[in-house]
């Protein structure tokens, strides 16, 4: 009955909608006269079949189920770690994140559940190399203690762990098959196309071998869940079970590798996002040579420049990549490159946003000395850097750098731009536990209105730098303005550390108004 019922439910929708194309006082067929008739005019194209091209690809993409103890279920996706300068990414979990990977457990832990009580999960993959090598997405296999792989025939291999890579999502696993496996290969992801049509196949609620088709609905998207987004987003059919799947065009080629899907009811909702196979081929290259990734590393900190900050730094327009730290002893720092630095093209490349530089960088061969092209102080200024290691540079932040001495700039209160600064002093640097190591205005009061409100000022942050120049004390920020006003410019520059922290240091553009 419950089929009969969704039948006839899906034939009347259907009805009201064939009724709809006419306008209400239409002239039906047999109302028409018999004579001068049109031949009507197809006005869709037939829809493409894929039968022929599943069949071929199918014996290729695989299941996965994993087993993780101690209480512990593989973690739906890693805490992405934020790019070079940019801001930290929202968890996984957080309910009020809409972009969650949809790969969950398919069992749950009760509230009463024994804590050691083990967990199976279940994801897709496909084989690239016919010995056994699989690619899945990290978030599939990470944490688990087993990893079995079943393929189209129902043959059930183990499975290891070759290396992993949270920042794109990207796992390679291995198998040791009996006889050379099938295998798919990637395409150019750049050559696709928006609103050309793409296939998924995977393991939706561990249903083994569906087969969506779709569209590509837009490409470059940016969901916050690491450095390097730069997804595709399609309408084909994506739900949970099929992450780590793969997405093919119509010639076979892996287009993309299925991750992650925009669903307020958990289920599809046509927004899905795969990571594009050229974003995938170098990562998956490196795990499998390497067993880990070797990216390129720069040793800055950026933000993006806006149409404020472009005013300010006496730009043509919002390009580029806004260097707002430069990490001691890094890459960067050898080079000469230095803090409101605007970075417009690295290697031959173009930066022409933020976004652009950390991939450019980490596709970079480590070691190599590459010219860099800088915008500064409205100069065009070339530098040469040797790239470094990404995982090498990451251990050196994390071991911080030596703390010098405060500054002794003689307290000093002003007003200006809807907010009171005052001199650095050792009670300042107490009562908002700044950085030792920082020098510079404090930020002591902010009016409710004002530009300094207006780009979320709050007391405690420091400014280090005010139009380019080093700030000493409050009496600087003053001066500042004065030769901006001077210059006529809108606004003025200024390089905060919020919180009165070293670590967050951010480019703010205040409009010279109070």
């Amino acid at each position: 009955m419950i089929g009969k019922t969704m039948s006839a439910r899906f034939m009347a929708a259907a009805g009201i909608g064939l009724l709809c194309l006419a306008p209400a006082n239409a002239q039906t067929a047999a109302d028409s006269p018999a004579i001068n008739q049109t031949p009507a005019q197809p006005l869709l194209q037939e829809l493409p079949s894929v039968a022929d091209l599943a069949d071929r690809l199918l014996p290729a993409v695989v299941e996965i189920t994993i087993e993780a103890g101690n209480g512990s279920p593989t973690t739906p996706g890693a805490s992405p770690e934020a790019p070079e300068g940019g801001q930290g990414q929202p968890a996984p979990d957080d309910p009020n994140n809409p972009f969650r990977d949809f790969f969950e457990d398919f069992l749950r832990r009760g509230p009463g559940a024994e804590p050691q009580q083990r967990m199976t999960s279940m994801g897709s993959g496909f084989v690239i190399d016919a010995s056994g090598v699989i690619v899945t997405n990290n978030h599939v296999v990470e944490g688990a203690d087993t990893i079995e792989v079943r393929f189209s025939d129902d043959t059930v291999l183990k499975a290891e762990l070759v290396g992993r890579d949270p920042k794109t999502d990207l796992a390679v696993i291995r198998v040791k098959p009996g006889k050379p496996l099938p295998v798919v290969s990637f395409g150019d992801s750049d050559r696709l196309r928006i609103g050309e049509w793409v296939m998924a196949i995977g393991n939706p609620f561990g249903l083994g071998g569906s087969v969506s088709l779709g569209i590509v609905s837009a490409r470059n998207r940016d969901i916050n869940a690491g450095p390097y987004d730069d997804f595709i987003q399609t309408d084909a059919a994506i739900n949970k079970g099929n992450s780590g799947g793969p997405l093919f065009n119509l010639r076979g080629e892996v287009m993309g590798i299925n991750t992650a899907i925009f669903s307020p009811s958990g289920g599809s909702v046509g927004i899905g996002f795969s990571v594009p196979s050229n974003t995938a081929k170098n990562v998956i290259s490196q795990l499998v040579e390497f067993g880990e990734t070797r990216r390129g590393w720069l040793g800055v900190k950026i933000q993006a420049v806006t149409d404020e900050i472009a005013e300010s730094l006496n730009l043509d327009g919002a390009r580029g990549a806004l260097i707002a730290d430069v990490t001691a002893t890094g890459p960067a720092e050898k080079a000469g490159i230095q803090a409101g630095d605007v970075v417009v093209e690295f290697n031959g490349r173009p930066v022409n946003s933020m976004r652009d530089l950390p991939k450019i960088v980490a596709e970079t061969p480590i070691g190599s000395k590459v010219p860099v092209k800088l915008l500064r102080k409205g100069e065009e200024v070339m530098v040469t850097a040797e790239v470094g290691r990404l995982e090498d540079g990451e251990k050196l932040v994390a071991a911080g750098t030596p703390e010098s001495q405060p500054g002794t700039a003689a307290p000093a209160v002003v007003s200006a731009l809807g907010m009171t600064l005052s001199s650095m002093s050792e009670e300042l640097r107490t009562q908002f536990s700044i950085d030792k190591d920082l020098k510079g205005a404090v930020i002591t009061e902010v009016a409710k209105e004002g530009p300094a409100a207006d780009k979320r000022l709050e007391p405690g942050d420091v400014i280090t730098e005010a139009g380019e120049q080093d700030v000493q004390g409050a009496a600087d920020i003053t001066a500042r303005i004065e030769e901006a006003r001077k210059a006529n410019r809108n606004s003025l520059l200024l390089l905060v550390a919020k919180g009165g922290k070293a670590a967050e240091m951010r480019f703010i553009a205040l409009k010279l108004k109070e």
